[in-house]
């Protein structure tokens, strides 16, 4: 399951991914996130938290892709993922030296609240 919320006065997108997520809820939740950055200025952040993935369909990549793409064209400052388990990437590292530009500054933390503590000092 994907879930997907924009909190504007923080200017924070939160991504996050539960249990087992298949192809439909990954087009979703591109589908979602194109909705909420549709009116944001550039420079927002990005919070991904994979902390409780299981797993995703393979098919589900092209969707990760296009909130990728989402993402990049709305010039987003930076995107912080939360996963505990480098096992659990789900090719994520890949897909961003494709669908994200050198402006975008990725981190990856094993835990929420560091990620948290990364995002709050910027």
């Amino acid at each position: 399951m994907y879930a997907v919320e924009l909190d504007r006065s923080k200017r924070l997108l939160v991504i996050s991914a539960t249990q087992r997520v298949t192809a439909e809820q990954a087009k979703l939740a591109a589908q979602r996130v194109r909705e909420l950055v549709h009116d944001v200025v550039p420079g927002f952040r990005v919070l991904a938290d994979f902390r409780w993935l299981e797993s995703m369909d393979p098919a589900a990549a092209r969707h990760i892709a296009e909130i990728m793409d989402a993402i990049a064209e709305k010039r987003a400052a930076s995107v912080t993922r939360v996963i505990p388990d480098p096992h659990k990437d789900i090719g994520l590292n890949i897909l961003s030296q494709f669908h994200y530009g050198p402006e975008i500054e990725i981190t990856t933390f094993e835990t929420l609240a560091d990620a948290l503590q990364s995002i709050t000092a910027k």
